[in-house]
């Protein structure tokens, strides 16, 4: 079906139209997972909400700013996407999906996060990239179990201390952001494996060397005039990182990771939770 038709008829709010739309979508999925991403739905069909199985609701790259109460019925679910919508706020339904493992938020309009948010404390994986985010909320350092935030292309300038207190956290990602100094609070996170400052207005990094689960750090894009000092066998990303007399140039080139544990895929290539 073609993305204009669909643009048509999701405008129609007839039973018929809708069944349209989810290409006869009415019983629980085998493998409990919907894939709804790229619909073109402005709000998600009711029914959905009866498969109380479900594991995995792919919502992305629609046109959504609203979800039903009735998602409460959804207790099961471990992977939640909805990414590339028009939420402004995160619905508070949200907060009530307990066993949620794996949050996809990126490429909304949220300017903050909800203090209800702390009641998802199975959470692993949290990506708000790419929203209106001016300070990282301080409800996320309650999420204990978080080992992956992917916080890119927002507008911090700064992470709150309370951030240490997620000592389960191996991944962050802070590209894109205005961060103008490498955030103190890192350095006090030894478990750390993968950082990434990557296009921020950072002029200068302290040592990174006394942080021993330190894998890699992406620095490139700065406005530095030294690379981050690293322990052996720590990969950097950026100017000098070769340690070369004379600053070089980069090419830009793909990033190959090699990581025991590889950074999540985005929702289109299914994650699955840890």
């Amino acid at each position: 079906m073609g993305n204009s038709l669909k643009a048509i008829v999701a405008f129609v709010p007839f039973n018929k139209c809708q069944k349209y739309l989810l290409e006869d979508l009415e019983e629980m999925p085998v493998d409990k997972m919907v894939d709804l991403s790229g619909r073109q739905l402005r709000r998600l069909p009711l029914h959905i909400c009866s498969f109380r199985e479900l594991v995995k609701l792919y919502l992305s790259d629609n046109n959504l700013n609203y979800l039903p109460p009735e998602l409460e019925q959804l207790q099961n679910l471990q992977i939640l996407a909805l990414d590339f919508n028009n939420f402004k706020a995160l619905p508070l339904v949200v907060c009530t999906l307990k066993q949620l493992c794996i949050l996809y938020l990126g490429n909304n309009k949220l300017c903050s996060l909800p203090l209800e948010l702390r009641l998802l404390q199975n959470l692993k994986t949290l990506w708000i990239e790419s929203n209106c985010l001016q300070c990282l909320p301080e409800v996320v350092c309650e999420l204990s179990l978080l080992r992956i935030l992917h916080a890119g292309s927002n507008a911090l300038r700064t992470l709150p201390p309370q951030l240490q207190c997620l000592q389960e956290l191996r991944t962050i990602w802070l590209s894109g952001n205005l961060l103008s100094e490498f955030p103190p609070v890192l350095l006090d996170m030894p478990f750390l494996e993968v950082i990434d400052v990557d296009r921020n207005s950072i002029r200068f990094f302290p040592s990174l060397a006394h942080l021993p689960g330190l894998k890699l750090v992406i620095y490139d894009h700065n406005p530095c005039r030294n690379a981050p000092k690293v322990a052996k066998g720590v990969r950097r990303v950026g100017r000098w990182s070769e340690e070369t007399p004379e600053p070089r140039k980069r090419s830009g080139a793909v990033i190959d990771i090699t990581l025991d544990e590889k950074p999540l895929l985005p929702p289109a290539a299914k994650a699955e939770p840890e």
